[in-house]
């Protein structure tokens, strides 16, 4: 066989591949209205696009170091301070290619082959994914849709076995925008407590939160909390820079550290030179206006969603705390999210993410990171499909 067994046991990325499908209809012609794109729709700041032209004409284009350069680990340094209160030092983080990266090497440097890691579900598309790469065993705990997806301390406690090796946290969470408060983590933290358990925190939606809900870091509850975390997180969702691919981790975890260090090493090397210059002011705070106006904007999408959904039959919606998606419960109309995605694509022209995807059947995922009017049209239309379905 000419492939490995681990890259045809991989599964494609659901949210990715209906996105493709979404494009390319549409530049066939076809009136798509996709909900699909885990991605802000607004330009990346003007202050970046401006450090990363100034990085190009001074001839900022060689190789880095692997884990970045002094000034962009320092400025991670200085946000990780400023804004969650953590004490890094600088040789305890690493800058990656997105925070997909970031999760990717922690997993492959953690994970031997049949160790454990817990995922609540609903979940990212690429958690299950990444373990079963490594050679890990997913371990799912549903998230009840009436405690907002969120796992409890006593289910924590159930499915840790002798082989439990890593917890992956994501809040505000992908695909249901639900956040973990204080005491929520607390209660987790107290079960890890006496285990050799890591946490990956997955934090990338940190600062798109809603209705006076504050984000709490893992990493910041106790110094039991710090020493086993894994503090994850990127400037795709919050500084509107998807494409430009930068994430970065942070561990007390030296010999974790190490590790990765020899895997970048040993693949990428350091990210672009050019996107380390042009994240320092946004790591740095100096695009916060930028931020806080998209955040304002998405709470806003979220009310008009939200309500357009209220007169639809038959479904019910969970009102996110975070993040910019809908995750919408059909299964009172049709199990099969793939069947319905694929009808409504079909029939409404309107492009959605199958539950299956995030491990829950019976759900779809719609997001809002898009303008008004197409969020209108395309539920009205949604609403019409349920109606005629």
């Amino acid at each position: 066989m000419l492939l490995s067994g681990r890259s045809l046991a991989l599964g494609e990325s659901l949210t990715l591949a209906v996105t493709a499908l979404a494009s390319e209809l549409k530049a066939k012609g076809e009136d798509i209205i996709s909900f699909s794109a885990g991605e802000p729709d607004f330009d990346t700041p003007q202050i970046i696009k401006n450090a990363a032209i100034k990085a190009i004409e001074q001839g900022c284009s060689k190789y880095t170091v692997v884990s970045g350069m002094p000034q962009v680990l320092e400025a991670v340094q200085y946000k990780l301070k400023r804004d969650n209160k953590l004490s890094y030092e600088t040789s305890e983080i690493i800058t990656n290619v997105g925070a997909k990266h970031s999760l990717f090497e922690c997993i492959e440097c953690l994970i031997n082959h049949g160790d454990e890691v817990i995922i609540p579900s609903p979940y990212w598309v690429s958690y299950p994914e990444m373990v079963k790469f490594a050679g890990g065993v997913p371990v799912f705990i549903e998230g009840k849709e009436e405690n907002g997806f969120k796992i409890t301390a006593s289910e924590l406690k159930q499915a840790i076995t002798p082989k439990t090796k890593i917890l992956i946290l994501n809040s505000p969470s992908n695909p249901v925008g639900s956040v973990y408060s204080k005491e929520e983590l607390q209660n987790i933290a107290n079960v890890l407590k006496d285990t050799d358990i890591i946490v990956l925190s997955d934090e990338m939606y940190e600062k798109l939160v809603y209705d006076d809900v504050k984000f709490q870091a893992f990493a910041t509850l106790s110094e039991d909390a710090l020493q086993r975390s894994v503090t994850i997180n990127g400037l795709s969702k919050c500084g509107a820079m998807p494409g430009w691919r930068f994430g970065y981790l942070a561990s007390k975890n030296k010999d974790l550290i190490k590790a990765i260090k020899k895997m970048q090493g040993q693949s990428t090397s350091n990210i672009c030179s050019i996107v380390q210059h042009a994240a320092i002011p946004a790591l740095k705070g100096e695009c916060d206006k930028d931020i806080e106006y998209m955040r304002q904007a998405f709470k806003n999408r979220r009310n008009v969603a939200l309500k357009m959904l209220e007169s639809v039959p038959k479904i019910s919606v969970y009102k996110p705390q975070g993040a910019f998606y809908l995750f919408i419960n059909i299964s009172k109309i049709q199990k099969d999210s793939v069947e319905f995605c694929r009808l409504l694509l079909e029939k409404k022209k309107v492009a959605v993410v199958p539950g299956i995807g995030f491990g829950m059947d019976g759900y779809f995922r719609l997001s809002y990171a898009t303008s008004d009017e197409l969020i209108k049209q395309g539920i009205q239309r949604i609403k019409e499909f349920i109606m005629e379905f």
